[in-house]
């Protein structure tokens, strides 16, 4: 099946779905693709803590200082500027405004803004520890409204490229372009050949590459691995954020304990219940991520333990109820038996958002032509060596806002005669069937290498071990591939050792230990 659209977008979350809706209303025909069965499977639907809005009385230089902060400095000083300037006042105009976005409130009525950790200021907008899901919904109910194409059940396999897909060989001489995608209907096992004179890649972030993360199961990188194989530039990759606080339970994995509950007084102590922060940041419990997370991370080591406290019950400061701002935090945890208004919450570190992707200028566009990406899955640099806590929701929006923008003004459709010459997906000749068992042994085998010598602190004979193993994997994880029935898991499989190569040559190859890149 070969279809032809404008402009394709992988992903659903805010950076797609707020991507799609100003190309929508710009007249262009959009269409997104996620791989899941559901469109709010997406790490902006489980986000709590909250996104940076304006603010009366927050100075703009303020915002700036806090990024390069938190980032070592190792920032975009452009890309810091426009986010800083456009940003905070877009949460107001787009969500408010345009989507009729509901925020918690005041007792007065007025916007509850609440701090996180490494921020100067209170500006931080959220609806309880729901923002995620709230937003979520937000976009999809006016997507709906404006009657965007959205694909559920369609993992994207590869980026057509004119170099390496074409049977015309003239296109070997022309400046390498992205001309659509290749995606796999997961019910029917058919692979539709896209063609689209846009591509937007936001596919999010690459938490599910280790042991312990944050992240839902989909996040594999797919649009990294995809952007690499076509030839784009990654950068940063060895910037990998652990959040410091997540849920340490047999039976609850993946659960975010967010931020904001420090930024509203919680305090962390270790097994012996010392309260052990001001050994390693005059910031205390609000010192940036990685600086916390590597905390812990000691500090467990120092007692033998596998997991450290979060104390909320005896600091709460905030003057809405406990159990109402941490409704999300409190129901889930007292569903693992464990009442947070009485007693701490055990806490371990676990991979969070990745600082790096794939290199794009301020409009989003990648260095292939007609290639784009936003969100998680981009690098513009803004969040240099380590991210500012609530800044990746908001660096999907305006950046999705940016790109759509740039599609719309300077839109050219590729030459029809050209896309006869892009074949459809091959499949091999002998196919070899999936073994489920198999695929979950590489995939464990993946993240442990990644959590063991990729994670929080890494060492040169560590990476050095790591590089070894993933090429013994990617040998064959590729063998398999190539002779498999195509499905998502493989496709997913694929991308996962391409991403953790990624990840740990960038490590290899940068010895200064800054933000969350930390060498010993």
């Amino acid at each position: 099946m070969r279809k032809k659209i404008d402009v394709l977008i992988i992903g659903t979350g805010i950076a797609g779905l707020t991507a799609a809706i100003y190309l929508k209303e710009a007249g262009l025909d959009v269409v997104v693709t996620t791989k899941e069965s559901s469109i709010e499977e997406t790490n902006t639907n489980y986000a709590q803590g909250g996104i940076i809005a304006w603010k009366e009385g927050d100075k703009r230089d303020n915002l700036e200082q806090d990024i390069l902060k938190a980032g070592c400095n190792y920032n975009n000083l452009e890309a810091v500027k426009l986010f800083a300037m456009e940003g905070p006042q877009l949460v107001l105009d787009f969500f408010i405004d345009k989507l009729k976005t509901q925020f918690t409130q005041t007792s007065e009525g007025k916007l509850d803004y609440t701090e996180e950790a490494a921020h100067s200021d209170r500006r931080v907008l959220h609806f309880a520890d729901h923002t995620g899901d709230v937003l979520q919904k937000s976009l999809q109910d006016y997507a709906a409204g404006l009657q965007i194409p959205i694909l559920t059940n369609h993992t994207a396999i590869d980026l057509i490229t004119n170099n390496h897909h074409s049977d015309d060989c003239q296109e070997f001489y022309k400046q390498r372009e992205v001309m659509g995608c290749y995606v796999l209907d997961n019910l029917t096992g058919d692979v539709i050949t896209f063609f689209a004179d846009k591509v937007i890649l936001a596919t999010g972030g690459l938490g599910n590459l280790y042991q312990h993360t944050t992240n839902p199961a989909s996040a594999t990188g797919d649009g990294m691995s995809m952007a690499y194989r076509a030839g784009a530039d990654i950068i940063n990759a060895e910037f990998i954020q652990f959040h410091p606080t997540a849920l340490y339970h047999r039976e609850i994995k993946r659960f975010l304990i967010s931020e904001s509950l420090r930024g509203e007084g919680a305090k962390l102590r270790d097994s012996t219940g010392r309260y052990f922060m001001e050994d390693y940041s005059p910031m205390k419990d609000l010192a940036p991520r990685d600086v916390v997370a590597r905390a812990i991370y000691n500090q467990m080591g120092k007692t033998g333990s596998e997991y450290v406290l979060l104390d909320i019950a005896s600091f709460y400061k905030g003057e809405i109820p406990l159990k109402k701002r941490f409704s999300k935090i409190y129901q889930t945890c007292l569903e693992g038996g464990l009442d947070i208004t009485k007693k701490p919450i055990p806490i371990v570190p676990a991979a969070h958002y990745f600082c790096g992707g794939i290199k794009v200028d301020l409009a989003g566009r990648s260095s292939l032509k007609n290639l784009y990406a936003i969100g998680e899955v981009s690098c513009t640099g803004l969040h240099g060596a380590n991210r500012l806590a609530s800044s990746s929701l908001l660096e999907g929006l305006l950046w999705a806002k940016l790109a759509a923008e740039d599609i719309s003004q300077n839109f050219e459709k590729i030459e029809q005669q050209r896309n006869k010459f892009i074949p459809d997906w091959k499949r091999p000749n002998e196919v070899e069937e999936f073994d489920p068992l198999l695929l979950s042994q590489d995939w464990k085998a993946i993240q442990l290498t990644m959590w063991n010598y990729a994670g929080i602190i890494r060492t040169n004979k560590g990476l050095e071990r790591a590089r070894a193993d993933l090429n013994y994997y990617s040998h064959r994880i590729f063998s398999f591939y190539k002779t498999a029935r195509l499905n998502k898991d493989i496709i997913e499989l694929r991308n996962a050792i391409v991403n953790a190569t990624i990840i740990v040559n960038a490590a290899t190859h940068n010895s200064q230990s800054i933000g969350c890149h930390f060498v010993k």
